[in-house]
């Protein structure tokens, strides 16, 4: 009783954070959620200084975790590359310079900090162009993608070279369509059907595109994702830098120069604020490349995996670098160790400033609004599934931990997303 009464007169922050009305409002929170939603849940609540578990709700179970997946990958870039993306790799032999990808995702993509590095590099060298493919080691598609999302952008290939974020935009003016870059415009087709809106649709098995007028819409314009291999790299090259690029298979290259393009942030505030996943499976192939002389993710991954995260509570069930991959699993508790691995190795200035943050940017820039910013972490969503982790500053002026996941409702998703917002609130306002 003593110690109760001054925790409350001596210092009130301290007995909000140990107050048992918070406690038993989230266990009753939580009851509510199931019921509702039908929907199985996890959550923990941790403060990175006392090493205390404030709160946990099934935080030992495996979810399936969406784009919080890119929460691993983000650890994995940090320990691997350094502050500059790698963009090329080369060898000038004579007239002739060989080149090869990195898997760099920035050059010539529009949502990426301009890369011109690059294009200058291969636009003013003097020496003939030779690209060569041979650590290219794996999949275009990620596994547990699901086939049917080829034609979106968030399913865009993985390539050793990407250009354009690996897209092509189409643009409609009445009747008359353009590809940008041009190169796409030869795989264009334009049917007589017409439809009530404009319609634009990539076969699955070819970069051939067949354009439906619309009656109502006159201006319009796409984005698709474009089939990606050594020959298109090869016309696609020549075209943006209108000289010619020549294929080689086996390259007389005993030793290569890396040419650095872009600071590594502007690559990971990308995937960590608008959930980019594109950004997100290029980066683990750049950390492979970096671990090895190969392209491959299971490369970063395993390294990852068995060099920095032993010490997890739970082994994560970890295959690609974005969360598109239904395959992935990791528990809440393992989540919120990976934070406090993050807080402790990254500047927390820096750090802050990647993350999608309540209220002001990101994929969290229309909720968790506040008096100021107390939410700053990583959204995570599929069919189905909606995650939220990351770092939560309190009334009371304390950082913790948390993340909170949700799988199998079949309800609405901003209905979920709703309710997590008043649980996290109430984090905000009693601990």
């Amino acid at each position: 009783m003593r110690l109760w009464l001054i925790c409350l007169v001596v210092f009130p922050s301290v007995w909000v954070g140990c107050s048992p009305v918070s406690r038993t409002s989230l266990k009753k929170k939580f009851r509510e959620t199931e019921t509702k939603f039908q929907d199985h849940t996890g959550f923990m609540l941790y403060d990175p200084e006392s090493g205390e578990t404030l709160f946990e709700h099934h935080s030992s179970r495996y979810f399936t975790p969406a784009s919080n997946t890119k929460i691993f990958t983000l650890y994995a870039a940090f320990n691997v590359l350094g502050d500059s993306i790698p963009g090329l790799r080369y060898a000038v032999l004579g007239d002739s310079l060989i080149f090869t990808g990195t898997g760099d995702p920035s050059f010539l993509y529009g949502n990426v900090y301009n890369n011109y590095r690059t294009y200058n590099f291969l636009r003013t060298a003097r020496q003939q162009l030779y690209y060569a493919e041979a650590n290219w080691q794996t999949t275009h598609f990620g596994p547990g993608w699901s086939w049917e999302d080829y034609d979106y952008t968030f399913s865009s290939m993985r390539s050793s070279l990407p250009m354009y974020g690996n897209t092509f935009e189409v643009i409609q003016v009445n009747d008359s369509i353009l590809a940008r870059p041009r190169y796409f415009s030869s795989f264009l087709l334009k049917t007589t059907d017409t439809l009530m809106l404009s319609k634009l649709v990539r076969s699955p098995f070819s970069n051939q595109t067949i354009f439906y007028p619309g009656k109502t819409d006159k201006v319009r314009k796409w984005t698709k994702p474009f089939i990606t291999d050594s020959s298109v790299i090869i016309n696609l090259l020549t075209d943006t830098l209108r000289r010619k690029v020549t294929l080689v298979h086996d390259p007389p290259v005993s030793s290569w120069t890396t040419l650095f393009s872009i600071p590594a942030d502007s690559l990971y505030r990308v995937m960590m604020q608008d959930s980019d996943n594109f950004v997100a499976e290029q980066l683990l192939l750049l950390c492979s490349g970096v671990l090895s002389d190969s392209l491959k993710p299971e490369i970063a991954i395993d390294y990852t995996k068995e060099m920095l995260l032993g010490d997890l509570p739970d082994e994560p069930i970890w295959m690609d670098g974005s969360g598109l991959s239904r395959y992935n699993l990791f528990t809440p508790r393992s989540l919120v160790m990976l934070w406090e691995k993050l807080l402790r190795t990254v500047p927390r200035q820096r750090l802050f400033s990647l993350l999608a943050t309540g209220g002001v940017s990101g994929t969290l820039r229309y909720s968790y609004k506040g008096e100021s910013p107390y939410i700053f972490g990583k959204t995570g969503t599929l069919s189905n599934v909606h995650c939220l982790s990351g770092y939560i500053v309190t009334k009371s002026g304390r950082t913790l931990i948390f993340s909170f996941m949700n799988t199998n409702f079949t309800t609405p998703a901003h209905e979920v997303r709703t309710t997590m917002q008043e649980i996290m609130k109430l984090v905000h306002d009693y601990y």
